[in-house]
């Protein structure tokens, strides 16, 4: 007998997000599950620094005072909570639980899933957690749990799990576990889904969106939709976006399920609503991800503002003046941003920022001597000086590593309503090689020098007719959307286009070498590049951009959240007639 679709929401896309999303979504349709991921690279570290100073911490505050709010709401109406808010103390979490629910008087029966947590692991290291897949979150579902809080699972997991108790799928049922976890992706960052952080926000009115939820069905097919009346909107492009969020190759790597990206299609079906179909899922590997935060050094940073004419000499003359207290520090970052402008009309648009940023390991050498000697500088350095802020004390910073250790090394454990502990198996792998995924023809000529950014303007090619077109010079966004984010200390960029037309030829032209072209910043870096036709969509990462990790500020944009919008406002020819003909509704495929 076949079950209905699971209706699955999403109440969080990170540590911080919106506190009323979760009444929100209780009250404004139809669930029966309710997820939420409060956890990410960052979030390890800021719990780890938490759980020093009181062991009885290290899980997200902001989810138990949530509950406070709702957990009545949620029984009332039978909606199963599922989320990763326990972080470093997913036990913790679940006693607290307990607690506020017999406070409360709300009857419901709470579990956790634990094992991730490997400390000791290294030397220096802070926190060191596998990431575990949503198994022991469907055998928490299976005894009756009402509430399921973990440690670091997977960020899918949480809809992978919960799909896979509703439907009782077996381990091995990968394709629909593949497109569990490709809708889980989707969930994942909230409101990314409704058209927040989108490439074309202007289309829409997205200034308060809802959070998004799927309809997953029993073959692992899904719709994304929200509920009737939320703001932002759900789209083919939308979706899409999310799907280019935070990922590297065609094969997205799970402890359940590796799950083909290049198989993913995606499709209208009605206002609102996205159809997620086609997603193949092979064997996981044998190993998990371990993420490792340590606390790297210290750091600190002043900022100058240089303002009217002489920008570059005032630069050189602070960074002068500053090189002698700068001569024993580990590592000194100077950055110019241009902000100032030609002829300007306010003092703010004639004025340049100059950053300084040092780290160390020992806070003295990065401390307020330092930050002082920048300070002592204010009536004897370049004409109109002043900084941005007070000079401050220096501030540790985190690192983020990552390795890999054998999944059966790993003790997950799902701690059931009753605290009974029930021990989840590695996934059985079979002994079947990993089938490869075929290249498309010419993919590493297009590694090359072809479609560079500085091509004539008067013609090019129009991929597979052997015509030239007139180009009209133009920022990339005009015709393509773009999302980026971070993993560790690298970066994606994927990049999207609304027609087959416009695809053939960002396909042809947007190369390794054009890419680090248009974006310097990633020159000498390696950069590698995968292709997802049914999405019309590249992926690219960048390795080693953000250095340590988004904890130890290696970048202006730490997170590399604006790398895909940079991207899109550089110029290059682009075909006139694509620059001139409607897009397609939003991304929608054949």
């Amino acid at each position: 007998m076949t079950r209905r679709p699971l209706r699955v929401g999403n109440a969080s896309g990170f540590y911080g997000d919106r506190f009323g999303a979760v009444r929100e979504m209780l009250t404004g349709g139809p669930l029966d599950v309710l997820t939420g991921d409060y956890l990410a690279e960052l979030t390890m570290l800021i719990l780890g620094r938490d759980r020093l100073k009181n062991p009885d911490l290290g899980y997200a505050k902001t989810f138990l005072r949530q509950l406070e709010e709702n957990l009545a709401l949620a029984h009332e109406r039978g909606v199963r909570i599922v989320a990763n808010a326990g972080g470093l103390n997913p036990a913790g979490l679940a006693e607290a639980l307990r607690e506020l629910a017999a406070k409360l008087g709300v009857p419901v029966s709470v579990a956790h899933v634990e094992g991730d947590d490997l400390m000791p692991f290294s030397e220096g290291a802070l926190t060191a957690n596998a990431y575990l897949g949503g198994a022991g979150i469907t055998a928490c579902l299976r005894a009756g749990a009402d509430v399921v809080v973990t440690g670091r699972v997977t960020d899918a997991a949480l809809v992978s799990g919960s799909a896979a108790w509703w439907f009782d799928w077996a381990p091995d049922a990968y394709d629909r576990l593949a497109g569990a976890v490709v809708a889980g992706h989707v969930l994942e960052c909230g409101t990314q889904a409704t058209g927040g952080n989108y490439a074309f926000f202007t289309r829409h009115d997205v200034r308060t969106p809802g959070f998004p939820l799927a309809e997953i069905a029993e073959d692992g097919s899904s719709v994304v939709t929200k509920h009737p009346g939320t703001g932002g909107v759900i789209t083919v492009g939308t979706v899409t976006a999310q799907l280019l969020y935070e990922t590297q190759g065609v094969r997205y790597l799970g402890p359940d399920v590796t799950a083909r990206l290049d198989t993913v299609r995606l499709a209208p079906a009605g206002p609102d609503r996205v159809e997620i179909s086609g997603v193949l899922g092979e064997a996981p590997p044998d190993t998990l991800k371990v993420g490792v935060t340590r606390i790297g050094g210290w750091r600190n940073e002043v900022v100058f503002v240089l303002t009217g004419l002489d920008v570059d000499a005032k630069a050189d003359l602070v960074k002068a003046q500053l090189a002698q207290a700068l001569s024993g520090v580990a590592t000194v970052t100077w950055t110019l941003a241009r902000t100032d402008h030609p002829d300007p009309d306010t003092e703010e648009t004639a004025s340049a920022l100059l950053r300084l940023v040092v780290r160390d390991p020992s806070p003295d050498r990065v401390g307020r001597g330092l930050t002082a000697a920048a300070i002592e500088l204010a009536l004897g350095s370049y004409p109109g000086f002043h900084v941005t802020a007070p000079p401050g004390p220096a501030q540790p910073y985190g690192v983020f590593t990552s390795s890999l250790v054998p999944a059966t090394t790993v003790p997950h454990v799902a701690v059931l309503p009753d605290t009974t502990r029930h021990p989840i198996p590695p996934v059985p792998i079979p002994p079947v090689p990993t089938p490869p995924v075929p290249a498309p023809p010419a993919f590493e000529a297009r590694g090359s020098g072809r479609g560079a950014p500085e091509g004539a303007r008067g013609a090019a090619p129009v991929p597979g007719t052997g015509l030239a077109a007139a180009t009209t010079r133009a920022p990339l966004g005009a015709l393509c959307g773009a999302r980026s984010g971070d993993k560790g200390g690298d970066a994606n960029i994927g990049v999207w286009a609304e027609s087959d037309a416009a695809w053939q030829w960002l396909r042809a032209t947007l190369t390794v070498d054009a890419l680090t072209t248009l974006l310097p910043e990633t020159s000498g870096l390696p950069v590698a590049r995968h292709e997802l036709p049914h999405l019309r969509a590249l992926n690219f990462t960048v390795a080693g951009i953000l250095g340590a990790g988004v904890a130890s500020g290696h970048r202006f944009d730490p997170q590399a959240k604006a790398l895909g919008e940079w991207l899109r406002a550089r110029h290059l020819d682009i075909p006139t007639h694509l620059l001139s003909s409607d897009p397609a509704p939003e991304g929608t495929r054949p």
